[in-house]
């Protein structure tokens, strides 16, 4: 069992929402998840992109076990959040990079309930966002996004794409392409860049997502 005693920061959270995804981490290991990436390749991809330098300060939102702050941390990143609803996700990564870990602000919270304090360059999200159902939850998560992205930085928003799976976790999803994100994110974000990603499960199955990249316009 992970060590929650290790995390950095317990914010309330929604409990039904919590009590699911802290079952699905605590009965699974972190590669037996349908989204599990031995390296997240198209995040790294679309991070140079955008051209974020080590000392921006960064946000992954729904990272749960997820290991880009791995591969942050071992490109030189030094400010980075990771912010999951599951907190036993959470201190299984914060375990697997040991030491490091203490590098890492570690938040255990609801997207689009939580306030931050802090302001980033980019905010990166992959496979969150598209379990936001109902229009009240994603303007909740969109007006977060606002208040704790700096004008002029990036969002990267990795959902299922249109004609990707209808459900993830026994749970259903909003599947979404650039032109959807567009228009809920409305006209301060700018699109720079979108492109699809067939993601391979560990049971070999394939899902189909689509990544957009926005550009905060300042």
């Amino acid at each position: 069992m992970a060590d929650l005693s290790k995390l950095s920061e317990l914010i309330q959270v929604t409990p039904s929402k919590q009590t699911h995804w802290e079952n699905v981490y605590t009965a699974k290991g972190e590669d037996e998840v349908s989204w599990f990436q031995e390296t997240p390749a198209p995040s790294l991809e679309l991070l140079e992109r955008v051209g974020v330098k080590p000392a921006a300060a960064l946000i992954d939102v729904g990272g749960g076990a997820s290991r880009l702050v791995d591969c942050l941390l071992a490109r030189g990143f030094g400010n980075i959040t990771v912010l999951d609803l599951s907190a036993a996700a959470l201190a299984a990564a914060r375990m697997r990079l040991g030491r490091t870990g203490d590098k890492v602000k570690w938040i255990v919270a609801d997207a689009a309930e939580w306030r931050s304090d802090e302001t980033y360059d980019l905010w990166h999200d992959r496979a969150a966002f598209h379990f936001l159902t109902q229009a009240q939850d994603q303007q909740a998560y969109i007006r977060r996004l606002k208040q704790s992205l700096r004008r002029g930085g990036h969002v990267i928003i990795g959902t299922f794409a249109p004609d990707g799976p209808a459900t993830c976790s026994g749970l259903p999803v909003a599947r979404h392409n650039a032109e959807s994100l567009s228009t809920l994110l409305g006209d301060d974000f700018v699109l720079a860049d979108t492109r699809r990603h067939e993601h391979t499960t560990p049971w070999k199955s394939v899902q189909k997502f689509q990544f957009s990249t926005f550009h905060y316009a300042e």
